[in-house]
């Protein structure tokens, strides 16, 4: 309890000190997807359309690491809040950290376009300190973590339909 208590400390001090002069919501955006009876899940933006999956298994994107898992993690429009569909991918990192303690995760944050530069760089960190908060919380040492933010810099896909924007809110796990 002390140990989770003072990682959670952790993280808000993180947080405060990287505050910007953008407005992002302190507490998680509510997760605005909803499973239909048919098990698909859509989105509460935009005319009903299917979400990308939440992980991407493009090895080339994380390098070395956990051998058949994903490096990357998806987000909803405008939230850092990670989604249950990641959680199986995140503890297999966190896996993969604890039992080698001499690698080092890059924690890449990413947005789609739409907004300010300034507002998404603050997004994108704020995605990647989600996903980092997660590792933190299943064991893996602070050290073994950076978190950055391209915000909308690097995209995964061009183009500006929802389709290519949900590919581009992302965090890329790197080692």
């Amino acid at each position: 309890m002390k140990k989770s208590f003072w990682a959670g400390l952790l993280m808000v001090a993180l947080l405060a000190g990287c505050a910007s002069g953008v407005k992002l919501d302190d507490v998680p955006v509510e997760d605005k997807t909803a499973t239909s009876s048919s098990g698909a899940t859509s989105q509460g933006i935009g005319d009903g359309q299917n979400s990308v999956a939440g992980v991407l298994t493009d090895k080339s994107v994380g390098g070395t690491g956990p051998a058949g898992v994903a490096h990357v993690v998806f987000f909803d429009y405008d939230s850092f809040v990670v989604r249950a569909e990641a959680r199986p991918v995140i503890e297999s990192h966190a896996r993969f950290l604890q039992a080698n303690k001499q690698r080092k995760a890059n924690l890449e944050g990413h947005t789609d376009e739409r907004g300010g530069r300034e507002y998404n760089l603050a997004l994108g960190q704020k995605r990647a300190e989600a996903v980092r908060q997660a590792l933190t919380l299943l064991g893996v040492s602070d050290a073994q973590m950076e978190a950055v933010s391209y915000g909308k810099e690097k995209p995964a896909a061009q183009g500006a339909s929802e389709a290519d924007y949900a590919k581009n809110r992302r965090v890329e796990i790197r080692y």
